[in-house]
């Protein structure tokens, strides 16, 4: 049944998104967003779910507001349950008003989902609280776009006390503080603006009416910004919890599989990171190929899995087939620490876990365990290298391997997101390869490009794209790099 959900995707951070609006996103076949909406909004997106960019930059409109009103309706007419995801809250400025009143010409069955509005949260990252005891005990926000054809009582509004709040306003900075001062503000007011909120380009400059254009031209502030103007902005410093992230600042590309982004994700926007997330493989599923194995299950000495995909598609087979894992008698053994921790989830301890995340070093470990026909279950990937399997069989173990899963080429839900990257993490080879076919080695060679490990790194090495290595193999080892990188720059006086 078609309907039309708006949705408020709040200010940048993909984060501060809500439960509801997820939960409706996936129900979505059609979906229209903007330039103010975080683009890992995207993720939460079926496969299957037609994507329309409705532009909207200042003097560059992809879609007029009125083509974007009869887009909706047209789609819903087709039978969509469409998303219109806007940046901020939809009634905040947004137009969500007008986009209703044309879904109500036609019947159309729709619904609001409220987005955190950039008013409130953009101060609050940028360690500026709205109100305040004894300080601002009221806020007041206005459109700056049109100011200057506004119809606002200035004379109102610059007495009114508070906090003054006015979004989309940066060009008409001047015409803004003029009307306050020549209305009866103190020139000496304080006065914060901040550009891009919540995201890894946030720049604030902090000043006074009189002062505050110069304050943002010597950082370069540019749209979006919100402007602040009140006794609250004091707080810029002591209240800066964002900006002291020792991430902050750095927008880095997670390139693993959906199903693998998620931690990492998580660990570097903790970190204060912006995560721009492409997916550049898919896992494709073969978990049929198990079945000849199933009933000698209770057979094998040692069950190997190589990564978590492995693990996940192994034991998802068994729950689907009811299997009953008692029968299992093999020990697990793990190639690294992210797989380990993969099995643990399953209830299931690894008997021997390397140390690093490469078959070399997996073998030496199950060198000093396994003896003369031990018999081995492999399964992996179609894309796995060889060596484990030729290098167990050499020491006279039975190896049976199974091909559970495929690694295949993801697709690019945004390009223009990676515009903003500054950092791209790879994992494997293969994602090296895709990434080059999704957004082309020269936007590759502009960007930061770290490695998981050697064989990560000849793929780049291959392509003549500069790289740096964790000095250990895993996810955590990414993020430890990252840090003293960071922490490297700082020291030497040339980070922002």
């Amino acid at each position: 049944m078609s309907k039309v959900y708006l949705i408020g995707a709040g200010p940048g951070d993909e984060e501060l998104i809500t439960l509801k609006a997820i939960r409706m996103l996936k129900k979505c076949t059609a979906v229209m967003y903007d330039r103010l909406a975080g683009p890992g909004i995207l993720k939460y997106l079926n496969e299957d779910c037609e994507i329309y960019y409705c532009g909207k930059e200042p003097g560059c409109h992809y879609k007029t507001q009125d083509e974007i009103n009869e887009m909706l309706a047209q789609l819903a007419k087709k039978g969509h349950v469409v998303g219109r995801i806007k940046g901020g809250d939809p009634f905040v400025f947004g137009r969500g008003g007008e986009e209703i009143l044309r879904l109500m010409e036609d019947n159309i069955d729709f619904e609001v989902i409220p987005g955190i509005t950039s008013a409130i949260s953009v101060p609050n990252y940028a360690g500026i609280p709205v109100t305040h005891r004894a300080i601002s005990q009221g806020f007041h926000v206005f459109t700056g776009m049109t100011a200057d054809k506004l119809n606002i009582d200035w004379k109102a509004v610059a007495n009114v006390g508070g906090t003054l709040i006015f979004l989309m306003g940066y060009k008409n900075l001047d015409i803004i503080r003029n009307k306050l001062m020549e209305n009866g503000m103190d020139e000496s007011t304080l006065c914060a603006i901040i550009m891009k909120g919540t995201t890894a380009k946030q720049r604030k400059a902090i000043g006074t009416l009189k002062n505050i254009k110069e304050k943002a031209d010597v950082i370069n502030i540019s749209s979006p910004c919100i402007i602040l103007v009140g006794d609250v902005v004091e707080f810029n410093n002591k209240f800066n919890w964002f900006e002291k992230k020792p991430l902050f600042g750095k927008n880095i590309c997670v390139t693993r599989s959906k199903e693998q982004a998620k931690k990492l994700r998580e660990k570097l926007s903790d970190l204060g990171a912006q995560v721009t997330e492409i997916n550049a493989i898919k896992v494709k599923s073969t978990e049929e190929n198990l079945r000849s194995y199933i009933y000698n299950l209770c057979k094998y000495d040692y069950i190997v899995l190589t990564s978590v995909n492995g693990v996940n598609i192994f034991f998802n087979y068994l729950i689907k087939i009811k299997y009953d894992i008692r029968n299992i008698k093999a020990k697990f053994v793990c190639i690294g620490p992210a797989t380990a921790e993969a099995l643990m989830d399953r209830g299931v301890k690894a008997f021997i876990v390397a140390d690093e995340f490469v078959a070399e070093n997996l073998f030496k470990k199950m060198k000093e365990k396994i003896k003369n026909g031990d018999r081995v279950l492999l399964p992996r990937s179609k894309q796995a290298r060889e060596y484990l399997v030729e290098a167990l069989r050499k020491e006279g173990c039975l190896v049976d391997e199974v091909i559970t899963y495929e690694i295949v080429k993801g697709d690019l839900v945004n390009g223009e997101a990676f515009e903003d990257v500054d950092i791209v993490l790879f994992t494997s080879p293969s994602i090296v390869r895709n990434m080059i076919d999704l957004v082309g080695i020269d936007k590759l060679k502009e960007k930061q490009c770290l490695a998981i490990g050697p064989i990560t790194a000849k793929e780049l090495e291959k392509n003549n794209i500069r790289y740096t290595v964790c000095n250990e193999y895993t996810t955590d080892g990414m993020i430890e790099k990252l840090l003293k990188e960071r922490k490297e720059l700082c020291l030497q006086g040339i980070e922002d």
